[in-house]
């Protein structure tokens, strides 16, 4: 009974209004959940946790092996789909259009909805063609069974290719107080793209600057809060933390009740913005100059 009337009231949460960002005339809530390395019960558990606290922009992917439990959660949750953001990502050895269909239809099969709201190229394939991949993404556009698809982890210079290949939503990059991605947001604004950055607390790295304890005790905050605030703060910019810890998934959500001051942005914005911490072999060249 208790577990009942808990649903019921998951469903009365209404987000703060300046929880989202529009983007290409939709709004997407500024602030969503991610999946990475969440398995079974916990990611379950974690998903409704955070459905429950406000989060409505759910991020998960095909090679997270876990969007059975994220649909499972969304289901059990209650909550209307249409007003959940559901983003499914797609591993690049299943970018070419027939793979990449049966990926996307495996998908939606999985979190049991008829449709995902982003899809995204998870990483870049230099051995697939871009145009393509992003062709056979626009087909299911049409049919309506994702809204809006987009890239992840793609530099400038495959930014713009990518942008210059059809219509490009988002690009997923890691992006946090240690890290800068300049070019990444100039490219963005001008073309009305959002930048959804993971990894927001660099990994907890974040968590532990002292400049950020600083201002976190100005706005009686945590560091990890003034991270994301920091973040959700800018233009066309969306952050999704993640974490399975209950009491971690509802403070990374209590951002939205107090704004940063130029000055202590600046000093965040101050920081060295040179630590890269994913980078596995596949992944492209940061330092092609265009970056």
């Amino acid at each position: 009974m208790a577990r009942s009337l808990r649903l019921k009231r998951m469903k009365q949460i209404s987000p703060p209004p300046f929880f989202y960002k529009t983007i290409q005339d939709t709004e997407v809530p500024a602030l969503g959940f991610g999946t990475y390395e969440l398995k079974g019960k916990a990611c379950r558990e974690a998903v409704l946790k955070a459905l429950e606290v406000g989060y409505r922009y759910i991020d998960t992917a095909r090679a997270y092996e876990n969007e059975a439990e994220v649909g499972a959660a969304l289901k059990q949750s209650g909550i209307p789909r249409d007003e959940i953001f559901l983003t499914s990502k797609i591993w690049p050895d299943n970018l070419e259009p027939g793979r990449l269909k049966n990926e996307i239809r495996a998908s939606l099969n999985c979190l049991e909805t008829d449709h995902l709201d982003l899809v995204l190229i998870h990483w870049p394939n230099p051995k697939v063609s871009l145009e393509a991949t992003i062709r056979a993404l626009e087909e299911f556009a049409g049919a309506e069974l994702i809204r809006h698809f987009g890239v992840s982890n793609f530099t400038p210079s495959l930014f713009r290719e990518a942008i210059d290949c059809g219509p490009v939503f988002c690009n997923q990059v890691e992006y946090h107080p240690l890290l800068g991605q300049d070019e990444i947001l100039s490219i963005a604004r001008k073309h009305d793209v959002l930048v959804t950055a993971y990894s927001p607390l660099a990994k907890g790295e974040a968590i532990s600057l002292d400049p950020l304890k600083a201002i976190a005790r100005k706005y009686d905050k945590t560091s990890g809060q003034i991270a994301l605030r920091w973040l959700i703060e800018q233009d066309h910019v969306a952050a999704i933390p993640r974490s399975s810890d209950s009491d971690h998934i509802e403070s990374n959500f209590e951002v939205f009740d107090f704004h940063l001051d130029p000055e202590d942005r600046q000093l965040i914005e101050g920081l060295p913005k040179d630590q890269r911490l994913t980078d596995p072999s596949f992944a492209p060249d940061w330092e092609d100059g265009d970056s």
